[in-house]
């Protein structure tokens, strides 16, 4: 099994915990070696969930091993069922405790549980989280789902959102306010939010939402198939996509379509002025497979950037995304090791990237602004407010999203052209206060021949977009920029800055200069420009 430092997706047995937590009433037990409940941190810190999730763990230690660990499966199972009284219950084991065989899934078919138990087959060593989510909802619809009588009005199951989905919470409530706005109402949301006694009811809607293809494709094919239930195949990611979605739903229920597209604050932007500023701009897209390519369709159709490059790390969407680079003639980048993924964004050189948590440091260490659009993400993506993906409101929340480190990345540009003008220097003080003056620096020796002395000018700190640990040395010539060069160097703007001056040291070394000046740097442009 491969380790790093940073991994998109944890294990599948994660999976199977975000379909858990976000549902009530169902409970998980989990056979895994101490150690292996790190794993609520993710919800309870990262999501900021106000309980934890409903997870029972064997948690065997290295010495149980000598003796029947099965024993300690089946009286986890029977405290935990005496405890929680949930309507069913699913049962797995860890990456770990999967090498020592037990059969969980076997244990627990043995036990004669008053509810449902569902076992659950999770290649640890071959799939991951998102595969975990899929084939655990998989299984409980499988298990618990069949026909029945349907609902009077048209009514939609919404389903594939999850605990620690990106913006899932408020995905939900923006799309079902699109279907009531059609007169079609929710029948059913799963897994976030439903019971296992709600998922008997699936098959009493008329059609179904798959809102992320990552976590419920499975069971939504498999209702199509066994319950009559068509599923749309859009994500209502971006203005476009929204109203594809729309006359998708249209098209299965035959009602018209009635949205209010008042709302919408992208269209009028991209129509003005003021938008050219974006048209034309290089990004690179990065993460699950859904998002991203709902992403490149908004960022190319909506807001006129160039798409440069993109790529997933979800295995199971590879063949939809290489398909989704085709059609902008890039190739597709399909791994889960984020040192490709910088490696490819270093060599695509975009003006943003739109990824995950993962790229966001990235685009630190490269100094290129990164918005995120897909998980895996931090705490600061789990937002208290109201800030959904999809539907027309989620088209503004991404619009601000991605505009807003363009804009202040073009603010920033400025500052730096201008930092060694007197009142936009780094010693200056606030402009905005009346009587503020640049702070004083002591003055230079007075020059030879009886000169007055000098002010000193100011003494701006080193740029860290340029700043390397150590000396640039290779075979012991220690790489060293002369003040002019440097000066020049921050005239390039700061999105592009990192790759000129590694550029410019690199032609500095084939030729073996120590010393880069003015003349090496634009040597060194002209020599990559051809």
């Amino acid at each position: 099994m491969k380790l790093s430092v940073w991994t998109y997706e944890g294990p599948p047995h994660v999976g199977a915990m975000r379909v858990a937590t976000g549902m009530t009433d169902l409970h998980y037990v989990l056979h895994a070696p101490q150690g292996d409940t790190y794993a609520d941190l993710l919800f309870t810190m990262i999501e900021r969930r106000d309980h934890r999730p409903p997870v029972t763990y064997t948690t065997f230690q290295a010495r149980d091993l000598g003796s029947d660990t099965a024993d300690l499966f089946k009286t986890a199972c029977e405290d935990a069922y005496a405890r929680f009284q949930p309507q069913a219950m699913i049962v797995g084991a860890s990456c770990t405790a999967e090498l020592i065989q037990d059969d969980p899934g076997g244990m627990a078919e043995t036990m004669g549980m008053p509810i449902p138990v569902v076992p659950l087959e999770l290649p640890s060593y071959q799939r991951k989280e998102n595969f975990g989510c899929d084939e655990t909802f998989f299984q409980l619809v499988k298990a618990l789902a069949g026909p029945v009588e349907k609902t009077e009005a048209i009514t939609a199951n919404l389903i594939g959102p999850t605990a620690l989905g990106f913006r899932h919470r408020d995905d939900i409530t923006e799309v079902a306010r699109h279907l009531e706005e059609m007169g079609i109402g929710v029948n059913v949301v799963a897994p976030m939010g439903a019971t296992p006694e709600d998922l008997t009811r699936l098959g009493a809607a008329h059609f179904n939402v798959l809102m992320y293809p990552e976590t419920a494709e499975n069971a939504a094919r498999w209702m199509e198939r066994e319950l009559g239930l068509p599923f749309t195949k859009t994500v209502p990611i971006g203005v476009g996509a929204t109203r594809d979605f729309l006359k998708e739903v249209s098209d299965i229920t035959g009602l018209p379509v009635q949205t209010d597209e008042s709302r919408l604050r992208l269209p009028w932007y991209s129509a003005s002025v003021d938008s050219t500023y974006l048209t034309g701009k290089r990004v690179f897209l990065f993460g699950d497979g859904t998002h991203v390519a709902a992403a490149a369709r908004i960022a190319q159709d909506e807001m006129g950037f160039e798409v440069v490059g993109l790529g997933c790390y979800n295995r199971e969407q590879a063949r939809n995304i290489r398909r989704v680079a085709k059609d902008y003639g890039v190739e597709a980048t399909i791994t889960d090791d984020y040192l490709e993924v910088e490696a490819a964004i270093e060599a695509a050189a975009p003006e943003m990237i739109l990824g995950t948590q993962m790229e966001r440091h990235i685009g630190k260490r490269l100094g290129i602004p990164c918005a995120v659009i897909s998980a895996p993400v931090h705490v600061q993506d789990f937002p208290a407010r109201y800030a959904p993906q999809m539907g027309f409101e989620g088209a503004n929340v991404i619009f601000d999203t991605w505009v807003h480190p363009l804009v202040m990345g073009l603010e920033e540009h400025l500052l730096h052209m201008f930092r060694e003008d007197f009142e936009f220097n780094d010693d200056a003080g606030p402009s905005h206060h009346a009587a503020h003056s640049p702070a004083q620096r002591p003055a230079e020796p007075a020059e030879e021949g009886g000169a007055a002395p000098r002010p000193a000018a100011p003494d701006s700190p080193r740029d860290i977009s340029t700043q390397e640990e150590g000396p640039a040395g290779v075979g012991g010539i220690e790489i060293v920029w002369r003040p002019a060069a440097e000066k020049e160097l921050k005239k390039i703007p700061f999105f592009v800055r990192g790759k000129a001056k590694r550029n410019t040291e690199a032609f500095a070394r084939e030729r073996g200069v120590a010393e880069i000046d003015v003349d090496t740097l634009y040597e060194a442009k002209a020599h990559y420009a051809r």
